[in-house]
Protein backbone atom coordinates (compact mmCIF):
# COMPACT_ATOMS: atom_id res chain seq x y z
CA UNK A 1 0.00 0.00 0.00
CA UNK A 2 1.17 3.31 -0.73
CA UNK A 3 2.80 4.94 2.17
CA UNK A 4 1.94 8.05 4.69
CA UNK A 5 4.13 10.46 2.01
CA UNK A 6 1.76 10.03 -0.55
CA UNK A 7 -1.02 12.74 -0.36
CA UNK A 8 -5.15 12.48 -1.38
CA UNK A 9 -5.47 14.98 -3.89
CA UNK A 10 -8.11 15.93 -7.07
CA UNK A 11 -7.18 16.18 -10.25
CA UNK A 12 -8.37 19.66 -11.13
CA UNK A 13 -6.55 21.01 -8.43
CA UNK A 14 -3.40 20.23 -10.25
CA UNK A 15 -4.30 20.30 -14.01
CA UNK A 16 -6.46 22.66 -16.75
CA UNK A 17 -7.94 20.19 -19.73
CA UNK A 18 -9.06 22.75 -22.89
CA UNK A 19 -10.94 21.69 -25.71
CA UNK A 20 -9.51 21.70 -29.34
CA UNK A 21 -11.07 23.65 -32.41
CA UNK A 22 -13.69 22.63 -34.48
CA UNK A 23 -12.19 22.54 -37.63
CA UNK A 24 -14.10 22.79 -40.89
CA UNK A 25 -14.83 19.36 -42.50
CA UNK A 26 -14.78 20.76 -46.25
CA UNK A 27 -10.69 20.68 -45.55
CA UNK A 28 -10.36 17.35 -44.54
CA UNK A 29 -8.04 14.60 -46.19
CA UNK A 30 -7.11 11.53 -46.03
CA UNK A 31 -4.10 11.96 -48.02
CA UNK A 32 -1.33 14.20 -47.79
CA UNK A 33 0.00 16.64 -48.15
CA UNK A 34 -1.50 18.79 -45.22
CA UNK A 35 -1.61 19.07 -41.44
CA UNK A 36 -2.32 16.14 -39.28
CA UNK A 37 -5.52 16.25 -37.27
CA UNK A 38 -5.69 14.29 -34.60
CA UNK A 39 -8.73 12.28 -33.87
CA UNK A 40 -9.79 9.59 -31.24
CA UNK A 41 -8.63 7.50 -33.53
CA UNK A 42 -4.99 8.18 -32.88
CA UNK A 43 -5.27 6.40 -29.42
CA UNK A 44 -4.85 2.96 -28.52
CA UNK A 45 -6.97 1.02 -26.14
CA UNK A 46 -5.15 1.56 -22.77
CA UNK A 47 -3.57 4.72 -23.91
CA UNK A 48 -0.60 5.79 -26.39
CA UNK A 49 -0.46 6.86 -29.58
CA UNK A 50 -1.81 4.77 -33.12
CA UNK A 51 0.09 6.50 -36.42
CA UNK A 52 -3.00 4.59 -38.50
CA UNK A 53 -5.90 5.75 -40.27
CA UNK A 54 -4.16 10.13 -40.01
CA UNK A 55 -6.84 12.48 -41.02
CA UNK A 56 -5.19 15.58 -43.04
CA UNK A 57 -6.45 19.17 -43.09
CA UNK A 58 -6.00 21.47 -45.75
CA UNK A 59 -7.58 24.83 -43.93
CA UNK A 60 -6.38 27.39 -42.22
CA UNK A 61 -5.69 26.68 -38.68
CA UNK A 62 -5.25 28.61 -35.35
CA UNK A 63 -1.82 28.71 -33.90
CA UNK A 64 -2.81 28.27 -30.97
CA UNK A 65 -4.28 24.75 -31.96
CA UNK A 66 -1.02 23.54 -33.12
CA UNK A 67 0.56 20.50 -30.91
CA UNK A 68 3.95 20.20 -29.82
CA UNK A 69 5.91 16.91 -28.94
CA UNK A 70 5.23 15.32 -26.03
CA UNK A 71 1.84 17.23 -25.55
CA UNK A 72 -0.55 15.28 -23.22
CA UNK A 73 -4.18 15.25 -25.18
CA UNK A 74 -6.97 12.82 -23.81
CA UNK A 75 -10.30 11.97 -25.58
CA UNK A 76 -13.72 13.42 -25.03
CA UNK A 77 -15.67 11.65 -27.78
CA UNK A 78 -15.75 7.58 -28.28
CA UNK A 79 -17.99 6.24 -31.19
CA UNK A 80 -17.26 2.83 -30.50
CA UNK A 81 -19.77 0.72 -28.57
CA UNK A 82 -17.65 -0.29 -25.61
CA UNK A 83 -16.10 3.38 -25.30
CA UNK A 84 -12.63 1.89 -25.71
CA UNK A 85 -11.02 4.52 -25.40
CA UNK A 86 -13.08 7.38 -24.23
CA UNK A 87 -10.56 9.32 -21.52
CA UNK A 88 -7.32 7.85 -22.28
CA UNK A 89 -4.26 9.87 -23.01
CA UNK A 90 -1.69 9.78 -25.53
CA UNK A 91 1.43 12.05 -26.67
CA UNK A 92 2.08 13.98 -29.29
CA UNK A 93 5.19 12.51 -31.02
CA UNK A 94 7.39 14.36 -33.18
CA UNK A 95 6.17 15.79 -36.68
CA UNK A 96 8.02 15.12 -39.68
CA UNK A 97 9.29 18.42 -41.39
CA UNK A 98 6.76 20.03 -42.83
CA UNK A 99 3.81 18.51 -41.17
CA UNK A 100 2.12 19.61 -38.04
CA UNK A 101 -0.28 17.56 -35.75
CA UNK A 102 -3.35 19.45 -34.80
CA UNK A 103 -6.04 19.98 -31.28
CA UNK A 104 -9.28 19.58 -32.83
CA UNK A 105 -12.42 19.65 -30.34
CA UNK A 106 -12.90 15.79 -29.63
CA UNK A 107 -9.34 15.78 -27.60
CA UNK A 108 -8.63 17.32 -24.65
CA UNK A 109 -5.41 19.42 -24.23
CA UNK A 110 -3.93 18.69 -20.35
CA UNK A 111 -2.05 21.41 -18.73
CA UNK A 112 -0.13 20.79 -15.30
CA UNK A 113 -0.82 24.13 -13.81
CA UNK A 114 1.89 26.28 -12.80
CA UNK A 115 4.11 24.95 -8.91
CA UNK A 116 1.54 22.02 -9.27
CA UNK A 117 3.77 19.15 -7.93
CA UNK A 118 3.22 16.90 -10.50
CA UNK A 119 5.22 15.27 -13.04
CA UNK A 120 4.33 15.05 -16.52
CA UNK A 121 5.34 11.49 -17.60
CA UNK A 122 3.78 10.78 -14.12
CA UNK A 123 0.24 11.88 -15.28
CA UNK A 124 0.52 10.34 -18.30
CA UNK A 125 0.58 7.26 -16.75
CA UNK A 126 -1.99 8.09 -13.94
CA UNK A 127 -4.77 8.70 -16.76
CA UNK A 128 -3.84 5.01 -18.00
CA UNK A 129 -4.87 3.46 -14.75
CA UNK A 130 -8.16 1.54 -13.97
CA UNK A 131 -9.11 3.43 -11.62
CA UNK A 132 -9.55 6.35 -13.28
CA UNK A 133 -10.80 5.04 -16.59
CA UNK A 134 -13.64 3.64 -13.96
CA UNK A 135 -14.35 7.31 -13.08
CA UNK A 136 -14.65 8.56 -16.85
CA UNK A 137 -16.73 5.90 -17.77
CA UNK A 138 -18.92 6.63 -14.64
CA UNK A 139 -19.94 9.85 -15.51
CA UNK A 140 -19.30 9.62 -19.27
CA UNK A 141 -23.12 11.03 -21.20
CA UNK A 142 -24.45 9.44 -24.16
CA UNK A 143 -25.61 6.58 -25.38
CA UNK A 144 -24.58 5.52 -28.74
CA UNK A 145 -21.68 8.05 -28.88
CA UNK A 146 -19.77 8.45 -25.30
CA UNK A 147 -18.91 11.97 -24.44
CA UNK A 148 -16.90 12.58 -21.48
CA UNK A 149 -15.53 16.90 -20.57
CA UNK A 150 -12.50 18.96 -18.63
CA UNK A 151 -14.93 19.24 -15.37
CA UNK A 152 -15.93 15.36 -14.89
CA UNK A 153 -12.18 14.39 -15.75
CA UNK A 154 -10.76 17.05 -13.03
CA UNK A 155 -13.47 15.49 -9.71
CA UNK A 156 -10.62 12.52 -10.07
CA UNK A 157 -9.05 11.79 -6.97
CA UNK A 158 -6.01 10.27 -6.29
CA UNK A 159 -2.90 9.14 -4.31
CA UNK A 160 -0.05 11.44 -5.52
CA UNK A 161 3.29 10.91 -4.12
CA UNK A 162 6.70 12.77 -3.58
CA UNK A 163 7.99 13.82 -6.95
CA UNK A 164 11.06 12.08 -6.69
CA UNK A 165 8.79 8.49 -6.48
CA UNK A 166 6.82 10.02 -9.59
CA UNK A 167 10.00 10.44 -11.57
CA UNK A 168 11.04 6.84 -10.44
CA UNK A 169 7.85 5.10 -11.28
CA UNK A 170 7.72 6.98 -14.68
CA UNK A 171 11.27 5.61 -15.60
CA UNK A 172 10.32 2.52 -14.82
CA UNK A 173 6.89 2.22 -17.40
CA UNK A 174 8.83 4.87 -19.21
CA UNK A 175 11.81 2.47 -19.61
CA UNK A 176 9.23 -0.60 -20.96
CA UNK A 177 7.70 1.82 -23.35
CA UNK A 178 10.60 3.08 -25.14
CA UNK A 179 11.51 -0.56 -26.01
CA UNK A 180 8.46 -1.67 -27.39
CA UNK A 181 8.49 1.85 -29.19
CA UNK A 182 12.06 0.56 -30.46
CA UNK A 183 10.64 -2.77 -31.57
CA UNK A 184 7.63 -1.09 -33.24
CA UNK A 185 10.36 0.91 -34.74
CA UNK A 186 12.71 -1.28 -36.00
CA UNK A 187 10.10 -3.86 -37.64
CA UNK A 188 8.44 -0.39 -39.19
CA UNK A 189 12.25 -0.34 -40.80
CA UNK A 190 12.67 -4.26 -41.59
CA UNK A 191 8.90 -4.22 -43.13
CA UNK A 192 10.55 -1.65 -45.28
CA UNK A 193 13.83 -3.25 -46.18
CA UNK A 194 12.00 -6.36 -47.79
CA UNK A 195 9.49 -4.58 -49.41
CA UNK A 196 12.19 -2.54 -50.99
CA UNK A 197 14.15 -5.63 -52.00
CA UNK A 198 10.92 -7.34 -53.63
CA UNK A 199 9.89 -4.35 -55.29
CA UNK A 200 13.55 -3.81 -56.89
CA UNK A 201 14.08 -7.66 -57.55
CA UNK A 202 10.34 -8.92 -58.92
CA UNK A 203 8.45 -5.38 -60.07
CA UNK A 204 11.05 -3.05 -61.45
CA UNK A 205 13.70 -5.69 -62.30
CA UNK A 206 16.19 -3.35 -61.23
CA UNK A 207 18.93 -6.13 -61.76
CA UNK A 208 17.61 -7.20 -65.15
CA UNK A 209 18.09 -3.70 -66.29
CA UNK A 210 21.66 -2.92 -64.44
CA UNK A 211 23.10 -5.84 -66.30
CA UNK A 212 21.23 -4.94 -69.75
CA UNK A 213 23.08 -1.56 -69.26
CA UNK A 214 26.40 -3.12 -68.35
CA UNK A 215 25.68 -2.02 -64.77
CA UNK A 216 26.85 -3.73 -61.27
CA UNK A 217 23.17 -3.88 -59.86
CA UNK A 218 23.26 -1.78 -57.05
CA UNK A 219 23.78 -3.06 -53.13
CA UNK A 220 24.59 -6.73 -54.64
CA UNK A 221 27.35 -9.36 -54.61
CA UNK A 222 28.83 -10.91 -58.10
CA UNK A 223 27.21 -14.31 -57.00
CA UNK A 224 23.69 -12.68 -56.29
CA UNK A 225 23.87 -10.57 -59.55
CA UNK A 226 25.21 -13.73 -61.84
CA UNK A 227 21.64 -14.98 -61.05
CA UNK A 228 19.69 -12.74 -62.89
CA UNK A 229 19.69 -12.64 -66.69
CA UNK A 230 20.81 -9.48 -69.07
CA UNK A 231 17.85 -9.38 -70.95
CA UNK A 232 14.11 -9.27 -71.31
CA UNK A 233 11.64 -11.33 -73.31
CA UNK A 234 7.81 -11.29 -74.42
CA UNK A 235 5.07 -13.04 -72.22
CA UNK A 236 1.73 -12.42 -71.51
CA UNK A 237 2.52 -10.17 -68.84
CA UNK A 238 4.77 -7.95 -71.12
CA UNK A 239 8.31 -7.53 -70.80
CA UNK A 240 9.52 -10.22 -68.22
CA UNK A 241 13.11 -11.61 -67.49
CA UNK A 242 14.28 -13.50 -70.12
CA UNK A 243 13.54 -17.50 -68.88
CA UNK A 244 11.48 -16.45 -65.83
CA UNK A 245 7.15 -17.77 -66.67
CA UNK A 246 4.09 -15.61 -66.20
CA UNK A 247 1.90 -17.72 -64.44
CA UNK A 248 -1.63 -17.10 -62.70
CA UNK A 249 -2.22 -17.74 -58.32
CA UNK A 250 -4.45 -19.99 -59.17
CA UNK A 251 -1.54 -22.47 -60.84
CA UNK A 252 1.01 -21.92 -58.42
CA UNK A 253 -1.73 -22.29 -55.07
CA UNK A 254 -4.46 -23.80 -54.12
CA UNK A 255 -7.20 -21.26 -53.19
CA UNK A 256 -9.72 -21.99 -50.98
CA UNK A 257 -12.21 -19.78 -48.71
CA UNK A 258 -12.84 -20.39 -44.71
CA UNK A 259 -15.90 -21.49 -43.82
CA UNK A 260 -18.25 -21.14 -40.95
CA UNK A 261 -20.49 -23.67 -39.53
CA UNK A 262 -24.22 -23.31 -39.18
CA UNK A 263 -25.66 -22.08 -37.04
CA UNK A 264 -22.89 -20.38 -35.59
CA UNK A 265 -23.57 -19.87 -32.42
CA UNK A 266 -24.29 -23.66 -31.42
CA UNK A 267 -20.53 -24.04 -32.10
CA UNK A 268 -18.90 -20.62 -30.54
CA UNK A 269 -17.02 -20.73 -26.85
CA UNK A 270 -15.18 -23.82 -27.47
CA UNK A 271 -10.95 -24.38 -27.45
CA UNK A 272 -9.98 -23.72 -30.87
CA UNK A 273 -8.60 -20.36 -31.67
CA UNK A 274 -11.49 -18.48 -34.12
CA UNK A 275 -9.76 -16.05 -36.81
CA UNK A 276 -12.14 -13.82 -37.80
CA UNK A 277 -12.15 -10.85 -40.47
CA UNK A 278 -11.81 -8.34 -37.07
CA UNK A 279 -8.54 -9.95 -36.03
CA UNK A 280 -6.95 -8.05 -38.72
CA UNK A 281 -7.62 -4.69 -36.74
CA UNK A 282 -5.24 -6.60 -33.92
CA UNK A 283 -2.61 -8.15 -35.76
CA UNK A 284 0.87 -7.41 -34.96
CA UNK A 285 2.18 -6.08 -38.18
CA UNK A 286 1.15 -9.02 -41.00
CA UNK A 287 1.23 -11.58 -38.06
CA UNK A 288 -2.01 -12.67 -36.30
CA UNK A 289 -0.60 -14.31 -32.67
CA UNK A 290 -4.11 -14.50 -30.97
CA UNK A 291 -7.37 -14.10 -31.35
CA UNK A 292 -10.58 -12.72 -29.83
CA UNK A 293 -13.26 -15.57 -30.14
CA UNK A 294 -13.08 -19.64 -29.89
CA UNK A 295 -15.31 -22.48 -31.48
CA UNK A 296 -15.90 -26.10 -29.91
CA UNK A 297 -13.46 -28.21 -32.14
CA UNK A 298 -16.53 -30.32 -33.43
CA UNK A 299 -17.09 -27.12 -35.68
CA UNK A 300 -13.58 -27.07 -37.15
CA UNK A 301 -14.68 -29.95 -39.46
CA UNK A 302 -17.34 -27.86 -40.90
CA UNK A 303 -14.82 -25.02 -40.88
CA UNK A 304 -11.29 -24.59 -42.56
CA UNK A 305 -8.27 -25.67 -40.11
CA UNK A 306 -4.61 -23.31 -40.10
CA UNK A 307 -1.77 -23.74 -38.88
CA UNK A 308 1.06 -21.46 -37.68
CA UNK A 309 2.97 -20.04 -40.81
CA UNK A 310 0.29 -20.36 -43.03
CA UNK A 311 -1.10 -17.17 -45.04
CA UNK A 312 -4.19 -16.12 -45.67
CA UNK A 313 -5.53 -13.19 -47.43
CA UNK A 314 -8.92 -11.00 -46.24
CA UNK A 315 -11.85 -11.28 -48.53
CA UNK A 316 -14.23 -9.11 -46.74
CA UNK A 317 -14.36 -5.74 -45.17
CA UNK A 318 -10.76 -4.60 -45.52
CA UNK A 319 -10.18 -6.84 -48.47
CA UNK A 320 -6.96 -8.33 -50.03
CA UNK A 321 -4.45 -7.88 -46.92
CA UNK A 322 -2.01 -10.81 -46.48
CA UNK A 323 -1.22 -11.99 -42.76
CA UNK A 324 0.63 -15.07 -41.60
CA UNK A 325 -1.23 -16.92 -39.38
CA UNK A 326 1.02 -18.35 -36.10
CA UNK A 327 -1.73 -20.02 -34.30
CA UNK A 328 -3.32 -23.32 -35.00
CA UNK A 329 -7.00 -23.20 -35.35
CA UNK A 330 -9.26 -22.43 -37.95
CA UNK A 331 -10.71 -19.50 -40.30
CA UNK A 332 -13.68 -17.58 -40.79
CA UNK A 333 -15.31 -17.33 -44.49
CA UNK A 334 -13.74 -13.87 -44.59
CA UNK A 335 -10.53 -15.36 -45.41
CA UNK A 336 -8.75 -16.96 -48.51
CA UNK A 337 -6.19 -19.75 -47.70
CA UNK A 338 -3.24 -20.13 -50.03
CA UNK A 339 -1.59 -23.78 -49.65
CA UNK A 340 0.35 -25.89 -51.62
CA UNK A 341 2.19 -23.43 -53.42
CA UNK A 342 5.03 -24.82 -56.63
CA UNK A 343 7.16 -22.18 -58.11
CA UNK A 344 7.15 -19.72 -55.28
CA UNK A 345 7.26 -19.60 -51.70
CA UNK A 346 5.37 -17.80 -49.14
CA UNK A 347 7.34 -15.12 -48.59
CA UNK A 348 7.27 -13.99 -52.21
CA UNK A 349 3.25 -14.76 -52.52
CA UNK A 350 3.42 -12.54 -49.45
CA UNK A 351 5.07 -9.75 -51.07
CA UNK A 352 3.27 -10.25 -55.21
CA UNK A 353 -0.19 -10.02 -52.53
CA UNK A 354 0.90 -6.96 -50.79
CA UNK A 355 1.10 -5.19 -54.18
CA UNK A 356 -1.68 -5.91 -55.77
CA UNK A 357 -3.40 -4.90 -52.62
CA UNK A 358 -5.50 -2.09 -54.12
CA UNK A 359 -6.09 -3.62 -57.34
CA UNK A 360 -7.89 -6.32 -55.54
CA UNK A 361 -10.12 -3.21 -53.41
CA UNK A 362 -11.39 -2.32 -56.82
CA UNK A 363 -11.77 -5.51 -58.32
CA UNK A 364 -13.84 -6.92 -55.29
CA UNK A 365 -17.78 -7.51 -55.40
CA UNK A 366 -20.13 -5.51 -53.24
CA UNK A 367 -21.26 -2.01 -53.24
CA UNK A 368 -21.34 -1.68 -49.40
CA UNK A 369 -19.48 -4.38 -48.24
CA UNK A 370 -16.21 -5.18 -50.75
CA UNK A 371 -16.00 -9.52 -51.33
CA UNK A 372 -13.19 -11.22 -53.19
CA UNK A 373 -13.78 -14.66 -54.40
CA UNK A 374 -11.28 -17.73 -55.00
CA UNK A 375 -11.70 -16.86 -58.70
CA UNK A 376 -10.91 -13.77 -59.02
CA UNK A 377 -7.57 -13.95 -56.81
CA UNK A 378 -6.74 -17.15 -58.70
CA UNK A 379 -7.05 -15.34 -62.18
CA UNK A 380 -4.69 -12.77 -60.93
CA UNK A 381 -1.38 -12.75 -62.88
CA UNK A 382 2.24 -13.60 -61.19
CA UNK A 383 5.52 -13.72 -62.57
CA UNK A 384 7.77 -17.30 -61.17
CA UNK A 385 11.50 -16.37 -61.27
CA UNK A 386 14.42 -18.99 -61.28
CA UNK A 387 14.42 -21.63 -58.49
CA UNK A 388 17.99 -20.07 -57.44
CA UNK A 389 16.97 -16.13 -57.35
CA UNK A 390 14.17 -17.27 -55.07
CA UNK A 391 16.15 -18.88 -53.04
CA UNK A 392 18.24 -15.97 -52.45
CA UNK A 393 15.82 -14.08 -51.99
CA UNK A 394 14.05 -16.21 -49.08
CA UNK A 395 17.17 -16.43 -47.58
CA UNK A 396 17.26 -12.96 -46.98
CA UNK A 397 13.56 -12.26 -46.71
CA UNK A 398 13.03 -15.19 -43.86
CA UNK A 399 15.57 -13.70 -42.16
CA UNK A 400 14.06 -10.41 -42.12
CA UNK A 401 10.64 -11.31 -40.88
CA UNK A 402 11.89 -13.85 -38.76
CA UNK A 403 13.34 -11.09 -36.50
CA UNK A 404 10.31 -9.24 -36.92
CA UNK A 405 8.49 -12.17 -35.60
CA UNK A 406 10.67 -12.95 -32.57
CA UNK A 407 10.25 -8.29 -31.87
CA UNK A 408 6.54 -9.00 -31.26
CA UNK A 409 6.98 -11.96 -29.10
CA UNK A 410 9.00 -9.40 -27.36
CA UNK A 411 7.23 -6.70 -27.45
CA UNK A 412 3.86 -9.00 -26.49
CA UNK A 413 5.94 -9.60 -23.63
CA UNK A 414 7.11 -6.51 -22.54
CA UNK A 415 3.71 -4.89 -22.67
CA UNK A 416 1.80 -7.48 -20.41
CA UNK A 417 4.68 -6.86 -17.63
CA UNK A 418 4.22 -2.56 -18.17
CA UNK A 419 0.72 -3.17 -17.80
CA UNK A 420 1.12 -5.08 -14.68
CA UNK A 421 3.28 -2.75 -12.68
CA UNK A 422 1.32 0.22 -13.63
CA UNK A 423 -1.73 0.17 -11.48
CA UNK A 424 0.70 -1.62 -9.01
CA UNK A 425 3.55 1.24 -8.91
CA UNK A 426 0.58 4.21 -9.13
CA UNK A 427 -1.21 3.07 -5.94
CA UNK A 428 2.20 1.70 -4.35
CA UNK A 429 1.29 -2.01 -4.08
CA UNK A 430 4.41 -2.14 -5.57
CA UNK A 431 7.75 -0.29 -4.57
CA UNK A 432 9.53 1.13 -7.25
CA UNK A 433 12.88 -1.00 -5.90
CA UNK A 434 11.32 -3.95 -6.82
CA UNK A 435 9.90 -3.25 -10.11
CA UNK A 436 13.00 -1.77 -10.90
CA UNK A 437 14.39 -5.59 -10.44
CA UNK A 438 11.75 -6.81 -13.17
CA UNK A 439 12.60 -4.07 -15.56
CA UNK A 440 16.43 -4.60 -15.75
CA UNK A 441 15.74 -8.40 -16.05
CA UNK A 442 13.16 -7.86 -19.34
CA UNK A 443 14.93 -4.89 -21.01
Amino acid sequence: MANSFWEQVTLGDLVDITHGFAFKGEYFKDEPPGDILLTPGNFAIGGGFKADKLKYYGGFVPEEFVLNKDDLLVTMTDLSKASDTLGYPALVPNASTNTRFLHNQRLGKVFIKSEAPLIHRFLYYLLRTHSYRHEVLASATGTTVKHTSPNRIKVFQFLLPPIAEQKAIAHILGTLDDKIELNQQTNQTLEAIARALFKSWFIDFDPVRAKLDGRQPIGMDAETAALFPAEFEDSALGKIPKGWKASSISEIANVTRGASPRPIHDYMGGTVPWIKIADATSAKGCFIFETKETIKSEGVSKSVSVYPGDLILSNSATCGVPMFVQVEGCIHDGWLLFRNLKGVSKGYLFHHLSVISEMLIHLADGSVQKNLNTKLVGTQSIVLPSEEILKSFDCMNDGIFEKIRLNILQTHHLTSIRDALLPKLLSGEIRVQDAETVVEAVT
